[in-house]
């Protein structure tokens, strides 16, 4: 019997569950469901997760795990719907679960002033070179500095901010960063209404945003079109003393490229809160005093995770009755 599941009502679907949620979210999970826990230990998670769905009714993940062909060939037959607790889908293998008829929840649209706080947390710490000044008062070092030294950063007011993404996330962002009083650029697959754009200038050429963006301010979904966007070429065409801000996906970033140009300074900060490969980040960003880093926080406050956990079971209550579901994936 699995970890969790003690003596199965049968009454209520069996779920099994990667990870561990607000309480309100695991009070719901009690509440609602026979659970089978999973254990988020690295090594074992996908086998583990392979077993503990043999007999299930769905699954409801933190996105840890690889979803991938493979696991949709051999995942049970019972399982109907897979929840994940995220926004982004790209870890999960899309087309090979419509092929075994598998709905795929994510949750969208509750994370949007979570994450967009987040970037704005991350333009103002790069550009006021908050590291950096961190560094100086927990090492003493700030005592030691002679009256005349500064650490001069870079005002945010009148600057171009240059959003590549203007969904739900990249409007938020232009929200507040016009607060600030910057002027915001964008380029999108398509062009706002002008009702929601407002002043925002859009431009048709990612790259030619790029040539107006003293700060730039990624908010793209992870594609194959989108991967590496910001490579080597891209960067070169930003001004010089461009600020860097990713609070989307690693994948937008070539860290190669970005960490040539940071030690050049033709960028002349960045803040990450996403990267390639995660948590294990290329070495290079933290040697480095003008990155401002964070382990991908953009979602990470109470109130958001338990609208998260609470819209993905939403959709997997909605799909097991046969209901309209408020957010699965699409092909």
């Amino acid at each position: 019997m699995a970890a969790g599941e003690g003596r199965r009502n049968v009454s209520r679907a069996i779920l099994v569950v990667l990870g561990q949620f607000t309480e309100d979210v695991e009070a719901r999970i009690g509440r609602e469901f026979t659970v089978r826990r999973v254990s988020s230990d690295a090594p074992t998670r996908y086998e583990d997760l392979l077993r503990a769905a043999d007999g299930a009714d769905a699954v409801f993940f933190n996105p840890v795990v690889k979803l991938d062909a493979e696991f949709f060939r051999r995942v049970a037959a019972t399982v109907k719907v897979i929840a994940t607790f995220s926004v982004g889908y790209d870890h999960m293998d899309v087309r090979a679960a419509a092929a075994r008829k598998i709905a795929l929840a994510n949750t969208p649209g509750v994370l949007t002033d979570a994450t967009a706080d987040v970037a704005m947390l991350l333009l103002l710490g790069a550009s006021r070179r908050a590291y950096e000044a961190q560094q100086l008062v927990r090492t003493g070092a700030w005592a030691k500095m002679s009256s005349g030294a500064r650490l001069l950063g870079w005002d945010c007011a009148g600057k171009v901010l240059g959003i590549f993404g203007m969904g739900r996330i990249g409007q938020a962002v232009a929200r507040r960063a016009r607060a600030f009083g910057m002027k915001i650029h964008y380029s999108n697959r398509n062009p706002l209404p002008p009702d929601v754009a407002g002043d925002a200038v859009f431009h048709e050429s990612p790259q030619d945003l790029l040539r107006v963006s003293q700060f730039l301010s990624l908010h793209a979904p992870s594609t194959p079109e989108t991967q590496h966007f910001l490579n080597a070429e891209n960067i070169a065409l930003l001004p010089a003393g461009a600020i860097v801000i990713n609070a989307a996906r690693g994948g937008l970033v070539d860290d190669g490229a970005l960490v040539a140009a940071l030690k050049t300074g033709h960028v002349a900060a960045a803040g990450l809160d996403v990267f390639e490969g995660e948590p294990n980040i290329s070495p290079e960003y933290a040697g480095l005093g003008n990155t401002f880093l964070l382990p991908h926080i953009g979602s990470a406050t109470l109130e958001t995770n338990t609208a998260m956990g609470m819209l993905a079971l939403d959709n997997i209550d909605a799909v097991l009755a046969g209901k309209p579901a408020p957010s699965l994936v699409k092909i």
